[in-house]
């Protein structure tokens, strides 16, 4: 095994590793790894060969990928198989990334929170346990928000170079 492969190997191995902190599956952050550094489109077969997985994992590993908007399909002139291509923009995976985390995680629980603080508003108790749950639970609600909105201007930020620039000087 040559010595860039060795890397691209180990580096496939962190990204999902990494992917499991973030609760992705770990296929799902190595096929994106392995197709972020390919500089040729690849199939399922190449990609099930190059990580020993299933084509059931591969395919579902690649659907999933295909939604969040961090790979694409291409199709080659004669050839019937299906061919895959990562996002290479760094700062655009980034902001797809954010936005697709924004949509999965982060929205579900402010309406949960709302739907909560609907709960305790209509019991109408005047009780401190109750007093006590929905200045947390607004407290709560308050800080997603923020973080909801903030996501959301960084996530359009895509084809803008301010935003990386002012991150980069905050080094």
């Amino acid at each position: 095994m040559s010595d860039v492969s060795e890397v691209k190997r180990r580096f496939i191995s962190s990204w999902g590793e990494m992917g499991t902190c973030w609760g992705i599956n770990r296929t799902m952050a190595q096929i994106h790894a392995l197709l972020m550094v390919s500089h040729v489109p690849l199939s399922t077969d190449d990609i099930m060969k190059e990580l020993h997985i299933s084509r059931g994992n591969a395919n579902m590993n690649l659907r999933d990928l295909i939604s969040w908007g961090l790979i694409r399909r291409e199709v080659k002139i004669g050839d019937r198989k299906e061919y895959f291509v990562g996002e290479k923009d760094v700062w655009k995976m980034f902001c797809t990334i954010v936005r697709e985390r924004k949509k999965r995680e982060i929205e579900p629980v402010i309406k949960a929170l709302e739907m909560c603080l609907g709960e305790v508003h209509d019991k109408k108790t005047a009780n401190e346990e109750a007093r006590l749950l929905q200045s947390k639970l607004d407290e709560l609600l308050e800080f997603l928000r923020m973080a909801d909105g903030l996501m959301e201007k960084i996530s359009r930020q895509e084809s803008n170079k301010i935003v990386p620039m002012i991150l980069k000087t905050l080094k």
